[in-house]
């Protein structure tokens, strides 16, 4: 495992692989058994991966609660990002979710708990509740980090308008967003806005909810089709893109997923492998001894591109000529 650092704000070193703890337990009816949960974070932990992501709403809780076990007696060897907004509750009052103040000091409480550690590395609100103002939410990691209960805070799911404005305002330290070769929407705003910030940038789903290994396709199961929020499906552009894959995989006799994560971590962020058997952590783990040739590389961003809109297609036009 290789480590770099995180972002521009931080002098820590992160792994290059993120562990994703989303399928960590059955409270939800799909998911990874606590026993097969502690045996993904072993392998994770031998190979050198130090940084989990997670999030109180993560199979309502018993994901924190898993993750907080095996860490329990090493718990400086590894960096914890976690979120708050949804809640751990499967039906909340209303007064205890969102980004708010309350909803932040409740959520923050149980996942330490649950976590059993009085501290955690990176906080953040889970998306944008289109209420709470950014001022508040900027307002209270500020306090969480004073408190000594926070180290870094960040944001996910957020417009990039509004991680800017809150980025401007208080020490910002990292984004997490969606990408993935059939999800690069981002490339548009988020990105070039978390370089301007020196953010550290955490990109899950890299393999969109298993549709780039190509297992759909043969009629195998998975987020997508067990029903979840992800809404891929293949079309002709997405044809195309696990096609190709598929031809680079069998030059390099890997799969076509541990090529979509190879790609994914050739941008030089921190990509999240969401692993809910031991077969996803030993397969992403292995995408990380990938060598892409800058053709395979140029191959995939091409046929994946996405078109940056106005005002990016017009300003490439007129500094093109001028």
């Amino acid at each position: 495992m290789k480590y770099k650092l995180f972002g521009a704000k931080t002098g820590f070193y992160a792994s290059e692989v993120i562990l994703g703890a989303a399928s960590f337990g059955m409270r939800k009816g799909y998911g990874s058994t606590p026993e097969d949960a502690g045996q993904i974070l072993a392998v994770y932990a031998d190979a050198g991966g130090n940084f989990i992501d997670i999030a109180d709403t993560y199979q309502l809780g018993e994901a924190e609660d898993l993750v907080g076990k095996f860490i329990e007696h090493q718990r400086n060897n590894f960096i914890i990002c976690t979120k708050y907004t949804r809640s751990s509750e499967a039906d909340p009052w209303i007064s205890n979710f969102g980004n708010h103040r309350k909803a932040m000091r409740q959520a923050v409480e149980s996942s330490l708990k649950r976590l059993k550690t009085d501290y955690i590395d990176i906080y953040m609100p889970h998306y944008d509740d289109g209420v709470t103002p950014l001022e508040e939410i900027a307002r209270g990691l500020e306090d969480l980090v004073r408190s000594g209960k926070v180290l870094y805070t960040g944001l996910t799911n957020f417009p990039a308008w509004k991680a800017a404005a809150i980025a401007s305002s208080t020490q910002l330290n990292a984004i997490q967003i969606e990408y993935n070769l059939l999800q690069r929407t981002a490339d548009r705003e988020l990105i070039p806005m978390a370089a301007q910030f020196g953010l550290g940038t955490m990109m899950y789903s890299p393999l969109a909810g298993g549709l780039l290994t190509g297992k759909y396709r043969k009629g195998e199961t998975g987020r997508i089709s067990l029903g979840s929020d992800l809404e891929y499906q293949e079309n002709e552009i997405t044809k195309t893109v696990i096609d190709q894959l598929f031809i680079i995989a069998a030059e390099l006799d890997v799969t076509p997923g541990q090529v979509a994560f190879a790609w994914v971590l050739s941008k030089g962020a921190f990509p999240i492998v969401g692993a809910r058997t031991i077969g996803h952590i030993h397969d992403g783990l292995k995408a990380t001894n990938i060598q892409l040739s800058p053709e395979h590389i140029n191959q995939l961003n091409q046929l994946s591109a996405v078109s940056l809109g106005y005002p990016h297609d017009l300003l490439a036009t007129v500094q093109k000529n001028s």
